[in-house]
């Protein structure tokens, strides 16, 4: 049988793209370092719900394994993708947040680049039929047009996290034109949900709702965000992941987004941007209760609006949103307020 390595298994999207797996009836083995970013426990958490999954299911056997390894750990990485012999991975490990980059700059580098670079090159040596990697919205950086599409150039990146993840696509590419790697690109626009990271604005901001703190909203509250209900980037990575991509034969020169090597580069987003205030307000009306609300400038790395074409993605896969910023956010507290008894 068929087996999917994913790498940053207990964190919020690795989490919820792994339990999906196991629910259709992967074979899997998670890989997660478990560090210190966020709340390990939370992590911790994730994973035990991992762990349980294939034991529940009828006649499931072994079908999920962690492994507890930092990326960085090359011959541990080797070693793994010997003895597993996976036919596709999940990149999705990474050192997340454009805020956390302006004041830890070698944590990207070390797990965003040198991490990424270990990866590329295990699945090179062992065979690895698909590599679909995490990017990020955060690439747009300083573009103006909207919506922003996967064919603009992005060469203008406005934090180094950005700038690493411009790196993951394009240290992609050479391999995938040298070696003949598939690689599918996963640019993600802010996903939220059940389980969500705590550095997140929607988990910030219910926490401080519920303990009667006041919120920051950024540029004056004026943000404007493509925000992606988890289940429908959950779909979508399955989707992409399933679909091998081919040398494109009528490519042209410049466009980002495809190539002549067997390479892609996707939007993952509902296509539906939200204004930050109206979001706040859903989530009062969920809560129950008023947000106190702090209005501060612009942060350094930050942009004002973000929203996603996808028409490629819903061409090639038929992928459609399928979830409403009410009903997200609605579930997200529901999970809230049950796993932290509030």
């Amino acid at each position: 049988m068929a087996k999917i390595l994913v790498t940053g298994c207990a964190g919020f999207i690795g989490f919820h793209v792994s339990r999906r797996l196991l629910e259709r009836g992967d074979t899997m083995v998670g890989l997660d370092n478990l560090n210190e970013y966020y709340d390990v426990n939370l992590k911790r958490a994730r994973l035990a719900l991992l762990q349980a999954l294939p034991q529940a299911m009828p006649n499931a056997g072994p079908r999920f394994r962690f492994v507890k390894l930092d990326l960085t750990d090359r011959p541990a990485l080797n070693a793994l993708f010997s003895s597993e012999a996976f036919e596709s991975v999940v990149h999705l490990a990474a050192q997340a947040g454009v805020r956390y980059s302006l004041t830890h700059p070698y944590a990207y580098s070390e797990a965003n680049l040198t991490g990424f670079l270990n990866v590329l090159e295990a699945c090179r040596h062992h065979g690895v039929r698909h590599l679909a990697f995490a990017s990020s919205s955060s690439v747009y950086g300083a573009n103006r047009g909207m919506p922003f599409s996967a064919r603009h150039p992005v060469d203008h990146p406005l934090s180094l996290y950005a700038a690493t993840k411009k790196a993951n696509e394009l240290m992609a590419h050479a391999y995938a034109h040298l070696y003949q790697l598939p690689c599918t690109g996963l640019r993600f626009f802010t996903v939220y949900g059940p389980w969500g990271r705590p550095d997140m604005a929607l988990f910030i901001f219910t926490r401080a709702i519920l303990e009667d703190r006041p919120i920051e909203l950024f540029n004056q509250g004026m943000m404007q965000r493509d925000f992606t209900y988890i289940d429908d980037v959950v779909r979508a990575v399955l989707l992409l992941l399933d679909r091998i991509p081919q040398p494109d034969p009528d490519w042209v020169d410049g466009r980002p987004d495809t190539s002549s090597a067997p390479y892609r580069i996707y939007n993952i987003a509902g296509h539906r941007p939200v204004e930050l205030s109206t979001f706040v307000e859903t989530l009062e009306r969920k809560l129950g209760k008023p947000a106190k609300k702090v209005l501060l400038p612009m942060q350094p790395g930050d942009v004002p609006a973000t929203c996603a074409e996808i028409d490629d993605l819903v061409r090639d896969t038929g992928f459609q949103a399928q979830t409403s910023v009410e009903d997200g956010i609605s579930r997200f507290v529901d999970w809230y307020r049950e796993y932290y008894g509030v």
